[in-house]
């Protein structure tokens, strides 16, 4: 069941809105801005747990990042590669 929806009114840029409705599609304008709104607060909260970690234990470097996304990358290929005994 989805989630239960109220009508909001919002005032954005008309550039943006007409960008955001020309790519929005069959699912309307206000799908798209959920769904970006959603993103915002996934990313809003990411934000908040790497602030706390960094708090407690230091900041992350530059190295660590680069060795965390050549580990996903590496995961990520080898997740998509045809196995060996595929026919």
């Amino acid at each position: 069941m989805s989630e239960p929806t109220q009508k909001y009114s919002i005032t954005m840029p008309r550039d943006i809105a007409e960008a955001a409705r020309a790519r929005s599609g069959p699912s309307g304008l206000s799908a798209y801005v959920a769904a970006a709104v959603a993103r915002q607060i996934e990313r809003d909260n990411l934000n908040e747990i790497i602030a706390v970690a960094e708090a407690e234990h230091g900041p992350i470097t530059d190295e660590e990042v680069q060795q965390r996304r050549d580990l996903l990358r590496r995961t990520r290929d080898e997740q998509h590669a045809p196995s060996a005994g595929a026919a």
